[in-house]
């Protein structure tokens, strides 16, 4: 069912799989304008061919979305592209930092920029997207640079709405194919198998997104999957789907960060680090439901239903 038209919304980092999906959502369920915020040229083109041949819509439905490049650190940009918006939803953030984008630029900068950007702005309502584990003071230097961002929206203006969240799943996106492989595998090597997961599917992380905004929900919440497990079961949960018994041997953590330091040390873009490592083994272990209750969200899809959808149903 379509709802009334509610208002403009400001999406920023809107090219990543999570800024795409709830594009498609707000053009197919709301009447509302969408201003798009990328960084890049080649950024913008992806939503273009989002918009104009993936999405089987009406063109004026399609004339709602506003693409627009803009450096998510440069207040006067934001500004711009702001202009008439009511709420924004804040998707800027990395797990892997290089010499070429820090965490620092890509949390705290990001987040200071679009606060003064919306401090005299029409925008009401700031959704920002966190990381389970999240706090300023955290040992991780990635947990802790989001810690500072979520407290940057906090002590500024607009209202602002934290959602953290552990391993996101959706179609087609880049946890899911790494999870697929495993599943599909014959054995495979598992960094601290009994690490505790409790992935979330990308539809409700939308809906999450959605039900904070129109409810001007402040403050920071912590919302998961509706099952908790270790990484060993989940890989085995997944396996299950395919009818394989693949085998998979756990490995120490301290192992992990060895070779993520060495990796460090002499590669100048190394394929994991330290930092991102140790986000991906965080324990998560959290009860969904009193930040459910806030966002009026009746239930989350199962683990199960999450795992078909997006590991066999493409």
């Amino acid at each position: 069912m379509v709802s009334k038209v509610l208002g403009k919304w400001l999406i920023t980092g809107a090219n990543g799989n999570l800024g795409r999906r709830l594009i498609v959502h707000l053009l197919q369920s709301t009447r509302d304008d969408i201003v798009a915020v990328v960084r890049s040229e080649r950024a913008l083109q992806t939503l273009q061919q989002l918009a104009t041949t993936e999405l089987n819509l009406p063109e004026a439905d399609i004339g709602r979305l506003s693409l627009v490049v803009a450096d998510y650190t440069n207040v006067a940009q934001l500004q711009a592209a702001a202009q008439g918006c009511d709420r924004a939803v804040h998707l800027v953030g990395i797990l892997k930092a290089t010499a070429y984008a820090t965490y620092q630029a890509a949390h705290e900068d990001s987040c200071s920029a679009l606060t003064q950007a919306l401090a005299a702005s029409s925008v009401k309502h700031i959704t920002y997207l966190s990381i389970v584990g999240s706090k300023p003071d955290a040992a991780n230097a990635c947990l802790a640079s989001k810690g500072q961002a979520e407290a940057i929206f906090a002590a500024g203006a607009p209202a602002a709405c934290t959602l953290r969240v552990p391993m996101v799943l959706g179609e087609g996106d880049y946890a899911s194919g790494a999870l697929r492989r495993r599943a599909t595998g014959k054995n495979g090597f598992v960094f601290r198998g009994d690490s505790l997961e409790q992935p979330i599917y990308a539809g409700d992380v939308v809906s999450a997104i959605c039900a904070a905004s129109n409810q001007q929900l402040v403050g920071g919440h912590d919302l998961a999957g509706p099952e908790c497990l270790t990484r060993k079961q989940l890989y085995q949960r997944g396996a299950d789907l395919f009818a394989n018994t693949p085998i998979f041997v756990s490995l120490p953590i301290g192992l992990g960060y060895l070779v993520a330091g060495l990796l460090e040390q002499f590669l100048g873009n190394p394929p994991i680090t330290s930092a991102m490592l140790g986000v991906l083994d965080h324990d998560d272990n959290i009860d969904p439901e009193p930040t459910m209750k806030l966002l009026g969200m009746q239930q989350l899809t199962s683990l199960d239903a999450m795992l078909q959808a997006v590991l066999v149903a493409d």
